[in-house]
């Protein structure tokens, strides 16, 4: 692609910001899981087909390959999949991973046990239209596991983006899983400390979906 092409492309230019991010040794979020993905994990069926959606440095997914579920984590950045690949060496399993942009990435159908996105921050039509092609893309009974800033977070500034139009509240994001059981959502002020760049009080919005089907 020609450089004056790749400038124009908002995919090329995301790719170029995640990889500057992850960049050198620092895990920049932390090695150790998120919090709320480490409450989630009873609601996914054991050893289940997990992917993690945007999952940086790879500090989620190795966790969770960790606690025997078949992991693939899909990232944008080259670098994040690299230092994901490094950190499940270093802690002994092994998952798979994709670099691609997660708005056009093949979730396939009926194909996961569970989806993971944590701090994954889109516009409003690519949040729901990924969230429906999750929902596809899940098994029977499997659940997606949200967590990111909502609203609130601008007040707070300890992470996540500043556009306000990439903050979205409960009530939006529960509304994209329509005809899936909600098994958890919560709107509100924790603790987040992960790594340098998540570190405070911040406002978050988590929910717990599931498909239809036979429970864990």
């Amino acid at each position: 692609m020609p450089l004056s092409a790749a400038a124009d492309d908002p995919v090329a230019k995301l790719q170029a910001f995640w990889n500057a991010r992850y960049a050198g040794e620092e895990f920049v979020y932390g090695r150790e899981p998120n919090d709320f993905v480490v409450q989630a994990v009873p609601a996914i069926p054991q050893q289940g087909r997990v992917l993690c959606l945007a999952d940086g440095e790879g500090r989620n997914s190795v966790w969770l390959a960790r606690q025997g579920f078949r992991v693939t984590a899909v990232d944008v950045a080259e670098q994040g999949v690299a230092k994901g690949r490094e950190l499940a060496r270093a802690s002994g399993v092994e998952i798979e991973t994709r670099v691609a942009d997660v708005t056009r990435f093949d979730l396939g159908v009926e194909r996961w046990d569970a989806i993971v996105s944590i701090f994954l921050h889109l516009p409003s039509k690519a949040r729901r239209d990924l969230h429906h092609r999750a929902i596809a893309a899940l098994a029977p009974g499997g659940v997606f596991v949200y967590e990111a800033y909502g609203p609130g977070q601008l007040r707070y500034r300890t992470g996540g983006p500043p556009e306000p139009q990439l903050l979205h509240s409960l009530d939006d994001v529960v509304s994209d899983f329509d005809g899936c059981a909600i098994e958890h959502a919560f709107e509100g002020v924790r603790a987040v400390n992960e790594g340098r760049l998540h570190r405070g009080d911040g406002f978050v919005v988590q929910v717990i979906a599931r498909t239809l089907g036979s429970e864990p």
